[in-house]
């Protein structure tokens, strides 16, 4: 979070204030010399720098840098582009960055993602404003100023964290802003947003921006309609010239039935027939998922002199969930699985089993504190710009043993008919996990020349952990201390252009077991992650254009199976994903701006116990994907612009031993933006079409706690907004 300033000229801004001045002095002087002098005219002219790119983020780091400085590959998705692909799940602003895909991610439920062909956590990879957040929800764009991606390691950071990257919501700060939009799609949803914000005090020193929105979803999956509500308040505080605060608070509540995955016929093919649009164990009794979502954060800057500052940060976030769902998985109730001892599959005649789950009260709570302190310096002819910190950290699952009753049998060709729920006691709830983690860190950008640079960091963790049953006893406790370095060399050999590698190394937080295990539901101790990666940023003109070759290798965890047809979720083997990313984004003319990416990534694991798990690319992980996003402001038409787009994917493995692949696939978008005045209004009217084709095609073929699922893609969807400025 940013340094914000104001003028204290009441109702004017500071530049603007000038101009009027200089504008009064220009016409006295004209006035007087008008009888005598008759000036030329005078042209101004001025480059919009409006659009898609962005030149800072803040996800990696302890403060906003430039990106052409910043050794790491990282993707920026600002509002401009959150609003004209009328996004609102974190999906649709992912898509535009060819390193990310969907792993579990159902209509209804709270997404999951793979970067660079690892899955992010939900406990550690999701921040606002750098503070992390539990990641068993969906977000809220309303209040978002911009998404920021860092792909590839961040225990510098961050601490625990996934080896794919992170991902950092930027919060919009106070501004003088009145502003509702409205929004249909062809089902018939309905949205309602309002933006107001502004300044008061006698000196305009506080700031205030609320964000509220109310939708009602249509789905295109049948039965799963729902609703969300959400309401954001962001606070500014000048309290001097040297000291600001900084604080937001956001809440959301939604409901909508989830949408189960289909599984492989048989474990071995596709399923055939599938639709996007159907709802697998239909249960007309079912109800929808309700997850209530709260965010809190808080920023204190304090400025010691023109080179040091110190910042004290606060965040809790808490997620609650209710889960009374109907899902299909495997085929026990099936007579061609019969002889399966765990049949985590639908039958080879698309026969499956029907569950009532039911997982009342899932609290998640992530609580945390960060100090810093930065500055500036000169040392035997190097310069510093040093930050160093400490950091504490907890998250705590309280939630209750599931029920997960068998209570009939489907089939993907017909819809269920309506079995008898369960009717018994719910489990009662007790703390699952308790994890704390401490952290004294240190940052150092040296600087040689103006050529030379080098990043050197490191942050030193105490992880304590503790997991328990159902009657409170302690089923494991780790206590490690684990150091993470971080290194980086950057050349500029112009100061538009930078090379640089880097160095560093992670821990991640242990998987849980799935519920047919042998271990059902145990979480295993953390793993431990490296990095090597090179890269180069070039400013052209208006253009960023970047690339960067990684390898990540991470130890392995999976459900490992037995000799007697059962699972045992362990960590064994390695997995290496070593990939080439490219980007592009910015102005390619003066009407013409794009955003593209490519991702090549070859993944595999070793050493697992498990021949057959080997010598392929890893599941859910395409050895190739790619985006691209256009926006062209038509020359004849003022201030109508068109919008497209297409993201590619080659084909992937569907299952471990990689016997059954998903086909390639490409999406086409397209849209248009429209932008006039009504009634003295700034007034902006968007259309998007996604999957213009009507495409089938699996989205998702991603492992979620040791079972495979495959998700359609969603149908030809197209969107209707418009934005009112007052």
């Amino acid at each position: 979070m940013g340094r914000h300033y104001r003028t204290r000229h009441k109702g004017m801004s500071a530049p603007r204030f000038a101009l009027n001045c200089f504008t009064l002095g220009l016409l006295s002087a004209n006035t007087a010399l008008a009888a005598e002098t008759e000036l030329p005219a005078l042209t101004v002219t001025g480059e919009d720098t409006s659009g898609y790119q962005a030149d800072s983020a803040s996800v990696i780091g302890f403060d906003a840098a430039p990106l052409l400085d910043t050794p790491a590959s990282i993707s920026v998705f600002n509002d401009a582009l959150i609003k004209d692909q009328q996004a609102r799940l974190l999906s649709e602003v992912l898509r535009n960055d060819a390193s990310v895909g969907q792993s579990y991610a159902p209509v209804g439920y709270y997404e999951n993602f793979v970067v660079r062909g690892f899955s992010l956590n939900s406990a550690s990879s999701y921040k606002i404003n750098g503070r992390t957040i539990t990641g068993e929800q969906n977000v809220g764009l309303e209040n978002k100023q911009q998404v920021e991606l860092l792909k590839g390691l961040s225990g510098l950071e961050s601490g625990v964290s996934e080896p794919g990257g992170l991902v950092n919501y930027v919060t919009k700060r106070p501004t003088d802003v009145r502003s509702v939009t409205v929004s249909t799609d062809d089902r018939g949803s309905g949205y309602l947003a309002t933006d107001v914000g502004g300044f008061f005090g006698s000196e305009q020193q506080f700031g205030l921006r609320a964000n509220l929105a109310h939708e009602d979803i249509h789905s295109y999956v049948e039965h799963t309609n729902g609703q969300r509500d959400f309401a954001s308040l962001a606070f500014d505080w000048n309290i001097s010239p040297d000291a600001l605060l900084q604080l937001d608070a956001e809440y959301q509540t939604k409901e909508q039935r989830s949408a189960p995955g289909y599984q492989l016929l048989g474990g071995t093919t596709l399923p055939h027939h599938a639709s996007p649009k159907k709802l697998l164990a239909h249960q007309s009794g079912s109800r929808p998922v309700t997850t209530d979502a709260l965010n809190l954060n808080g920023n204190f800057e304090y400025r010691f002199s023109d080179d040091w500052k110190g910042n004290l940060s606060a965040s809790r976030s808490r997620v609650v969930i209710d889960d009374y769902s109907s899902f299909a998985w495997g085929c026990y109730g099936a007579a061609s699985c019969a002889d399966a001892a765990v049949p985590n599959y639908f039958s080879p005649e698309g026969d499956y089993d029907i569950y009532d789950f039911r997982s009342p009260d899932d609290t998640r709570r992530n609580d945390e504190v960060q100090a810093t302190l930065s500055g500036r310096f000169d040392t035997a002819g190097l310069g510093h710009e040093l930050t160093v910190g400490t950091s504490a950290f907890r998250r705590v699952v309280d939630k209750r043993d599931p029920i997960n009753v068998m209570i009939g049998s489907g089939n993907i060709d017909r819809e269920p008919e309506d079995f008898a729920r369960y009717d018994g006691p719910l489990n009662d709830s007790f703390r699952r996990l308790d994890s704390r983690q401490y952290g004294v860190f240190f940052n150092d950008r040296i600087s040689f020349n103006e050529r030379w640079q080098t990043v050197l960091g490191g942050r030193e963790v105490r992880l304590d952990e503790e997991t328990f049953d159902s009657q409170g006893d302690t089923t494991r406790h780790t206590q490690r201390y684990e150091f993470l370095p971080q290194a980086a060399l950057i050349y500029k050999p112009v100061h538009n252009l930078s090379l640089y590698t880097r160095y560093s190394k992670g821990l991640s937080l242990g998987g849980e077991a799935a519920w047919f295990t042998t271990n059902a539901f145990e979480i295993l101790a953390p793993t431990v992650s490296r990095q090597i990666e090179a890269g180069i940023k070039y400013d052209w003109q208006r253009m960023t254009l970047g690339a960067a070759l990684f390898q990540i290798r991470q130890d392995y965890q999976y459900a490992r199976p037995n000799d007697d047809g059962t699972f045992t979720f362990a960590q064994q083997g390695e997995q290496k994903n070593t990939g080439l990313e490219l980007s592009a984004n910015g102005w390619a003319t003066q009407r013409l701006q794009i955003s593209a990416s490519v991702a090549a990534i070859r993944s595999r694991v070793t050493g697992t116990g498990t021949p057959a798990y080997e010598g392929h690319q890893t599941i859910n992980v395409p050895t190739m994907r790619a985006s691209l996003y256009g926006d062209y402001a038509l020359p004849w038409v003022e201030g109508l612009a068109v919008l497209g787009g297409v993201q590619y994917s080659a084909s992937k493995y569907a299952s471990q031993v990689g016997e059954v692949e998903t086909g390639a696939y490409a999406i086409f978008n397209v849209g248009s933006r429209f932008s006039t005045r009504i009634d003295g209004y700034e007034t902006v009217f968007r259309l998007s079409v996604d999957n213009l084709f009507d495409k089938r095609y699996w989205r998702d073929a991603g492992e979620y706690m040791g079972d495979d699922y495959v998700f359609q893609g969603a149908p030809l969807t197209a969107r209707l907004s418009a934005s009112i400025n007052f």
